[in-house]
């Protein structure tokens, strides 16, 4: 007849002072006050803004490489007012609006502002190639 293991016993190692001192005691954190997406959103870009010139004004603009992705597709669907609404400070908005740019005259103007915040808009060049010859003989 085999043998039957007892299933209430508890295959766990029992908790040693020393096993319990190199673990530090796991405490939960306060809840955090709950957040709308959009009020999120704004306090994350507030104060992360560059001013960048549109048409002969200055506006303020949160850095390309603090977009969101979302914002990004906005951009790459043609919804420039849409992408502009996210990115420019809501104070210089409605002089964006009254402006009222041209693709190019806006195209300056993000890259005015990535220069501003020491980005690079350019074009990657992608990986580098194999220093290796990777075909098979």
């Amino acid at each position: 007849m085999a043998s039957t293991r007892n299933t209430t016993a508890s295959s766990r190692k029992p908790r040693t002072a020393a096993r319990a001192a190199s673990r530090p005691a796991t405490t939960r954190p306060a809840e955090e006050p709950e957040v709308s997406e959009a009020e999120a959103q704004e306090i994350e870009a507030d104060g992360n803004y560059v001013a960048a010139d549109l048409c002969g004004e200055e506006l303020r603009i949160i850095p390309p490489g603090a977009w969101r992705q979302s914002w990004q597709r906005l951009l790459n669907a043609g919804q420039v007012d849409a992408f502009a609404e996210q990115v420019i400070h809501p104070d210089d908005f409605d002089l964006y609006m009254e402006l009222d740019p041209t693709n190019t005259e806006f195209g300056d103007f993000v890259g005015e502002a990535a220069e501003r915040a020491g980005e690079s808009l350019g074009k990657s060049r992608g990986p580098a190639p194999s220093s290796r010859n990777t075909r098979k003989r």
